[in-house]
């Protein structure tokens, strides 16, 4: 299996177009493409700068030709979450032409989108790939051979995966964006760079506050570490663990300092 990640613009997708003309970026959750119809149905997450460019982003999709179907799941702020339906772009005939096939989630965004496909055989792909640039802007990010054993384990450790992406949803806004500024700021490295006082001037919160805020988002990601690794020992999740919750004893700096 030959694995191909492409950043590519497409000149006929809906998608491409809403993100070219505003500042919003789609990633699928689900996509499904029919072969009989020609169509691709996809749920897809949409993020605004602002919900005024999330509405405008919305529109240009609703409104472009290449749009057979429309539905607007749910919508908080500057997130949204859709339903469509789109007409088959050049580029996906190109690549089920030639035997490809999508082999991950795509990305949208600034009028580009990271596109994962797969190739069975080198031939086709280069002869999909050849065709490709006469219709489409593209640029091959990674181009990788996948032997059957490390499919199998890409396969099997799925799983541990979402577990961690999992984690990572289960932080709140305030949580993710003190953890991000902690391990970015240098916190935990020794010497500490950032500390509790310029953390919590960064946020605008007392020291305490702070302190709070960072044991929590490393107890909700430590624990789905550590679930991680139970998986991938082969030793699975302890219904223990997880009934009990994230522990509350992980180490932190002082709030005097």
């Amino acid at each position: 299996m030959l694995d191909v990640t492409l950043d590519m613009e497409q000149y006929d997708c809906p998608f491409i177009a809403a993100s070219d003309a505003h500042d919003v970026a789609f990633s699928a959750a689900h996509w499904e493409y029919d072969p009989v119809d020609s169509r691709l149905d996809t749920r897809m997450v949409v993020e605004g700068d602002s919900p005024a460019a999330l509405d405008a982003g919305l529109r240009v999709l609703r409104d472009h030709r290449g749009l057979r179907d429309y539905d607007l799941l749910s919508r908080t702020g500057d997130v949204a979450h859709v339903r469509t339906t789109i007409d088959e772009t050049a580029a996906m005939a190109t690549i089920r032409d030639h035997d490809g096939y999508i082999t991950g989630p795509f990305h949208i965004a600034g009028g580009r989108e990271l596109w994962h496909v797969g190739f069975d055989r080198d031939t086709d792909a280069d002869t999909a790939l050849s065709l490709l640039d006469r219709e489409n802007e593209y640029d091959v990010v990674s181009r990788e051979s996948v032997d059957l054993t490390d499919l199998s384990g890409f396969v099997q450790n799925v799983g541990a995966a979402m577990t961690l992406i999992e984690g990572c949803r289960d932080l709140s806004s305030r949580e993710r964006e003190t953890l991000e500024a902690a391990v970015d700021g240098g916190y935990f490295d020794s010497p500490r760079g950032e500390t509790l006082g310029t953390l919590a001037d960064r946020f605008d919160v007392s020291k305490p506050a702070v302190s709070k805020t960072l044991r929590r988002s490393q107890a909700k990601t430590m624990t789905r570490i550590t679930d991680v690794l139970g998986e991938l020992d082969g030793e699975g999740i302890s219904p223990v663990k997880r009934a009990s919750g994230a522990p509350t004893d992980v180490p932190t700096e002082s709030e005097d300092d």
